[in-house]
C-alpha cells in the first residue's frame, strides 16, 4: 500500500463468557494444541498479509489476559459491551477512528479459520457491500415437536453461517446504528438496512466452539496442522577486562580477567538468547533490552534468556534443543561444562540432552587466540505447539 492509512480491520469479538463451553474460564482463553482459543485466532489475521489493524474487543475482566495476547499479535485492545452488539459497535467505532475502509468481524471462537477463507472474503468485497462465508447444508431438516418430528423442511438455499463477516466500515456503521439490538449476526444487521451481502464459500474446520464436545473437534483440526519448525543462529564477543572470574552459560568459572559488558556479560547466554529471538524473527536482545537503559547495567543473562523462553511460548513454540560454542584459550571450559548445561536447561525449562555447550580454541589466531576476548556461537531449534 502507498497509503499508510490502513485498509482493512479485522475485529475480534471476545467479550463473551461462553458458559455452554463449560471450563472454569471463558472458552477464548482455553487450551487447544497448547494455546488459548484467542491465541490461535489471533494468530491467523496476525499472519495474514491483506489485514492492516487486528482490534481484540474483549471483556473489561478479562483485561491482563488480553494486554498479553495483544502485545505477541500486535492487537488494539477494544473494551467489549453487554451484548454481542455493543462489543461489535465498539469494535467498529475503533475501526472508524483509525480510518480502516472496511473490517472482517470474526468470532473469537473460531480458531480454525484458514486464511483462503479470509481472501474469499476480501475478495469478495471488491464488488459487494457485504460478504460472509457460508456452508450450503446438506443433511435433511426436519422440524419437530415434543420429541417428533411433525415436517420436513426444504433445505434447497439454506446456508450455516460463519464469519469472518466483511463490510465496508461505513454502511455497517451506519446499519448498527440504526439496527434496535438482538441480532444472531453482523449479516442480518446488514440485511435489515438493505445492505446486499454476498455469500463465499465457507469452511468445515472453521467450526465455532460452542460446547465441551467441540474442544475435542477443534483439537483435531489445530493438531493435525503442518509443524513450523525453526532454526535461528547467535553469535556474540566480549573483551576480557579486569576481575578475577568470567560469568559463561549461568556459571561462575574463576579466571585471572573478568569479561566486560553492560550487563554479566555472559557471552554463552547471550548467544543463545539470540538464536531464540533469530528463530522467533524477534530481532535481538539490544531491541528487547537496549544497553543504553540504564537498568540492565550489569543485571544477570538469565533475564533475557528467561525473556525469549517466554516469547517463544507466547508466540506458539517450543523449544527443541540448542547448541553453544565457546571459543576461547583461556579459561578451560571442560570441567564446567556439565555444570553450564544443568544451569542452561533450567532457565529453559529442557532436559539436559537437549541442550550441548562445548568449547573449542581458534588455534591461537585473531582475538581469541591472542587472549584478548571470548566469543559464542549458538544454535535454537524451535517447534510450533
Amino acid at each position: 500500500m502507498t497509503d499508510k492509512t490502513p485498509k482493512t480491520a479485522a475485529i475480534i469479538v471476545a467479550a463473551g463468557r461462553g458458559t455452554r463451553a463449560g471450563g472454569t474460564v471463558p472458552k477464548q482463553w482455553q487450551t487447544i494444541a497448547g494455546r488459548t482459543v484467542a491465541a490461535h485466532t489471533l494468530d491467523v489475521f496476525h499472519n495474514h498479509p491483506r489485514v492492516d489493524v487486528i482490534l481484540f474487543v474483549h471483556h473489561m475482566a478479562d483485561t491482563e489476559r488480553a494486554k498479553a495476547e495483544a502485545q505477541t499479535f500486535g492487537a488494539h485492545l477494544v473494551i467489549g459491551g453487554a451484548t454481542r452488539d455493543a462489543s461489535v459497535g465498539a469494535g467498529l467505532k475503533t475501526a472508524q477512528a483509525l480510518g480502516v475502509s472496511q473490517v472482517l468481524i470474526h468470532d473469537v471462537a473460531r480458531p480454525g479459520l484458514p486464511p483462503e477463507l479470509i481472501d474469499r472474503v476480501l475478495q469478495a468485497l471488491e464488488t459487494s457491500p457485504a460478504a460472509a462465508p457460508a456452508l450450503a447444508l446438506s443433511d435433511a431438516l426436519w422440524r419437530g415437536t415434543g420429541g417428533m418430528v411433525v415436517a420436513t423442511v426444504n433445505r434447497a438455499g439454506l446456508y450455516r453461517a460463519q464469519t469472518p463477516q466483511g463490510f465496508h466500515l461505513q454502511p455497517i456503521l451506519e446499519a448498527h446504528a440504526a439496527h434496535p439490538g438482538g441480532a444472531a449476526d453482523d449479516v442480518e444487521v446488514a440485511r435489515s438496512a438493505g445492505l446486499d451481502v454476498a455469500i463465499v464459500e465457507g469452511d468445515e474446520a472453521n467450526l465455532k466452539i460452542t460446547g465441551p464436545a467441540d474442544f475435542k473437534r477443534a483439537e483435531a483440526i489445530l493438531g493435525s496442522k503442518a509443524l513450523d519448525i525453526r532454526l535461528g543462529n547467535g553469535f556474540d564477543v566480549h573483551k576480557f577486562g579486569p576481575g578475577d572470574a568470567v560469568v559463561l552459560c549461568g556459571v561462575t568459572v574463576p579466571f585471572s580477567k573478568g569479561l566486560v559488558g553492560h550487563s554479566d556479560a555472559d557471552v554463552g547466554m547471550h548467544a543463545v538468547t539470540d538464536a531464540i529471538y533469530g528463530a522467533l524473527a524477534q530481532g535481538d536482545i539490544g531491541q528487547h533490552f537496549p544497553p543504553s537503559d540504564p537498568q540492565w547495567k550489569g543485571a544477570d543473562s538469565n533475564i533475557f534468556l528467561s525473556h525469549a523462553v517466554r516469547l517463544a511460548s507466547e508466540m506458539g513454540f517450543r523449544i527443541n534443543n540448542v547448541d553453544c560454542t565457546l571459543v576461547c584459550e583461556l579459561p578451560k571450559i571442560g570441567p564446567h561444562a556439565a555444570a553450564m548445561v544443568q544451569a542452561m536447561a533450567k532457565i529453559m525449562d529442557l532436559r539436559t540432552d537437549q541442550v550441548s555447550v562445548k568449547a573449542t580454541t581458534s588455534e591461537q589466531l585473531g582475538f581469541t587466540g591472542r587472549g584478548e576476548g571470548i566469543a559464542a556461537l549458538a544454535t535454537a531449534t524451535l517447534i510450533s505447539l
